[in-house]
C-alpha cells in the first residue's frame, strides 16, 4: 500500500494549492482509467480488467461472489461518517468500494445506481453505502471535495449533499478525470455544486480530511479483501466488478 498511499508532500506540500493542482495535473492513471471501456473493474495497480463477472455476459445470471466478508466488522463506522441512503434496518446491506477516476464505477452509478435505489433503497429493502478507494491524487482530491460542505468547506458534507455531487463528478468524469489540467476542471466542475475558488482552496488543503480518505481506502484493503473499484460488499459477500441493473436485481431478491 506504501506506493499507493496519498501523502502531504504529493498533494498538499510546498504552496498547497499549487500541490495540489500539480499533483492533479500529473495523475495519469486516472487520464487512462477514464479512457478505458466502460465494464468490468478496475485493479488497485491501475489495470482495467474487462472481462468482469459473469453478470456482464450474460446481463442476468447470478454474479459470483470472490469471497466472504464478516459483515458485522463491515458496518462498523470508520474514520469517516458513513454516506448511506435508506433504512438502517433494511434486509439487504450493499457496502461499495468505489474511485472517482475509475470508469467501470462511474458506468454502475450513471446505468444502474439510479434504478437500484428507486426499486430498493426507495422502498425500504436496502441500505447503500458508499465508500472512498482513491487510486490516485484526482481521485482523492474529487472524493476530498464530495465531502466538503461547498459553503463551509471546514464542514463535512451531508448525503443529502455527498450523493449528488459524486453523481455529478461521474457523469462528467471525461471533462474533469481526463483533462490536461486537472485542479482547473475540478474547480469547475465544484462550482456548479456551489464552491468558490476559496472554498475549492480549503477542501483541498485539509490534510486530516485526506488522512481519512486514505483510512477509509486503507481499511477496504486490508479489513475486506477489496483490490479493485467497483466492490460490493453485499450482507456477507464480496463481488468485485460493475453489475447492470438485472443482475443486482436478481441477487437483491434472493436475499429478501
Amino acid at each position: 500500500m506504501s506506493e499507493m498511499q496519498l501523502t502531504k508532500r504529493r498533494l498538499l506540500g510546498g504552496i498547497a494549492i499549487a500541490a495540489a493542482a500539480a499533483a492533479l495535473a500529473a495523475c495519469n492513471d486516472s487520464k487512462d482509467a477514464a479512457d478505458a471501456s466502460s465494464s468490468g473493474k478496475t485493479m488497485a495497480d491501475g489495470t482495467n480488467v474487462d472481462t468482469m463477472q459473469t453478470a456482464a455476459t450474460s446481463g442476468t445470471d447470478m454474479p459470483q461472489s470472490d469471497g466472504d466478508v464478516d459483515m458485522a466488522e463491515v458496518l462498523k463506522p470508520g474514520a469517516l461518517p458513513e454516506m448511506a441512503l435508506g433504512k438502517a434496518d433494511a434486509p439487504v446491506k450493499i457496502v461499495e468500494y468505489m474511485s472517482m477516476t475509475c470508469p467501470h464505477c462511474a458506468h454502475f452509478h450513471n446505468t444502474t445506481f439510479d434504478a437500484i435505489k428507486q426499486k430498493y433503497v426507495d422502498s425500504g429493502k436496502v441500505q447503500f453505502i458508499i465508500r472512498e478507494f482513491p487510486f490516485d491524487p484526482r481521485a482523492a482530491a474529487a472524493f476530498m471535495l464530495a465531502r466538503c460542505s461547498a459553503s463551509n468547506p471546514e464542514q463535512l458534507s451531508t448525503p443529502e449533499q455527498y450523493f449528488p455531487m459524486v453523481s455529478m463528478l461521474f457523469k462528467q468524469q471525461q471533462v474533469w478525470a481526463a483533462a490536461d489540467d486537472g485542479r482547473a476542471a475540478l474547480l469547475q466542475m465544484s462550482k456548479l455544486a456551489g464552491f468558490t475558488e476559496d472554498s475549492f482552496t480549503k477542501c483541498l488543503t485539509n490534510q486530516k480530511l485526506l488522512d481519512e480518505v486514505n483510512a477509509t481506502r486503507e481499511r477496504g484493503s486490508k479489513d475486506f479483501g477489496v483490490n479493485a473499484t467497483p466492490t460490493f460488499l453485499i450482507n456477507g459477500k464480496r463481488y468485485s466488478g460493475d453489475m447492470p441493473v438485472d443482475t443486482m436485481s436478481k441477487l437483491i431478491d434472493s436475499l429478501i
